[in-house]
């Protein structure tokens, strides 16, 4: 009677925690549906790790309007960053500069601006003057400063982007994608973090003439900080914004919504619905050691493994349990190894899917050992390959 009271509870706690299982399962996959979006094209991509969480037509071309000024702050913050500019210098404004049209800093033809103020009018007020001032100063002219932005936007791995001036005013061959303008997005906030706090700053004045930033969430949701707007008749009102909460960032791409308000609305909607819903987990550091393994003919035997960048994953909430990282390495390595050099690849999986890979690389230079040691490595990795 006894034992079978004992059986009867066994298979009560079984049930229970089998049931606690697949609650917690449940959990974890219970996640709604996307907002409907009213905007032309959007993408929500995670800063660290990449990750597209949402999208729609990401990889389509369309006109990015002002939001090309990004790229062309990217030029600036680039070029004081090398040392070939700085932010005291004194910009000269050229009458093309002045005359042109759209939104404006108001600069004067013939008179000199420090280049810190330019870029400020390029990022607060979305100065086209400012802008055509900026290309005119670093390369010479407009024409020559967007093969610059192009040679910037292939380096950047750019696919669906070409540029035809620094303003985003309308040119038939002048497009960009959601996918690129994320990237673009990225690439200023991670390369110039010195200078990311312009995208937050909600006025500039200049020329006694006080002009608020056009991101209207930088006043309605303090975890927003930046980054950029956009409008044309052609593009629609168009916003690229960044936000980070719980060490968690963000970057949000709307192409096409219907009025500076909407533009506003579908973005926090975005925002709002991957904070809930996803989670970034740093998992490796860059030059963390992650293995050792032998390697042949070396001057050392063993040569430490690990990433030459950062390893996060972005992944629903409650499923970092069900997170996976397998080292695949290739089957025998031989001196001479370079730091860098990728000997594998890091798989990292969620419940069985593939989720990233990345190279799998050498922490160390490791030349040729001699030549008794080279011919003694090879007699050992003979004998090695017979017993594996």
């Amino acid at each position: 009677m006894l034992q079978r009271l004992y059986r009867v509870q066994f298979v009560l706690l079984s049930l229970l925690a089998f049931s606690l299982l697949t609650l917690k399962a449940q959990a974890a996959e219970m996640i709604p549906a996307p907002p409907q979006i009213a905007a032309t094209a959007y993408l929500v991509m995670d800063a660290d790790s990449g990750e597209i969480l949402l999208a729609k037509d990401a990889e389509q071309r369309f006109a990015p309007a002002s939001l090309t000024k990004m790229m062309t702050s990217y030029i600036v913050e680039y070029e004081i960053s090398q040392g070939n500019i700085a932010e005291e210098d004194m910009v000269p404004i050229s009458e093309k500069a002045w005359r042109t049209q759209g939104s404006r800093m108001f600069v004067r033809e013939g008179t000199q601006v420090k280049l810190g103020d330019l870029l400020q009018g390029v990022v607060i007020q979305s100065g086209n003057d400012a802008s055509v001032a900026l290309a005119e100063y670093i390369a010479g002219g407009e024409r020559a400063f967007a093969d610059l932005m192009n040679q910037h936007a292939s380096k950047l791995g750019l696919k669906n982007t070409h540029f035809e001036n620094a303003t985003g005013l309308p040119h038939e061959n002048h497009y960009s994608s959601p996918h690129d303008l994320a990237l673009i997005g990225q690439a200023l906030i991670q390369r110039f973090p010195e200078h990311y706090a312009i995208y937050s700053q909600k006025y500039f004045t200049y020329n006694k003439i006080r002009q608020p930033n056009r991101n209207r969430l930088l006043w309605r949701d303090d975890s927003v900080d930046g980054i950029k707007t956009g409008h044309t008749d052609e593009a629609g009102y168009c916003l690229v914004a960044s936000a980070k909460r719980d060490g968690m960032r963000l970057i949000s791409v709307v192409l096409g919504t219907t009025s500076e308000e909407a533009r506003a609305q579908e973005t926090q909607k975005l925002l709002a619905y991957a904070f809930r819903f996803y989670r970034t987990h740093q998992l490796y550091k860059a030059n963390q050691v992650l293995n050792q393994s032998r390697i042949w003919g070396g001057a050392s035997d063993q040569l430490r493994l690990g990433l030459d960048q950062d390893l996060a994953v972005t992944i629903p909430r409650g499923q970092v349990e069900q997170l996976e990282a397998n080292l695949d390495l290739q089957g025998v390595i031989k001196a001479p190894v370079a730091r860098g050099q990728q000997v594998g690849r890091v798989v990292v999986s969620l419940d069985g899917k593939e989720v990233k890979s990345v190279p799998l690389v050498a922490l160390d230079d490791v030349p040729e050992g001699g030549f008794f040691k080279k011919i003694w490595d090879e007699i050992l990795l003979f004998f090695t390959s017979l017993f594996n």
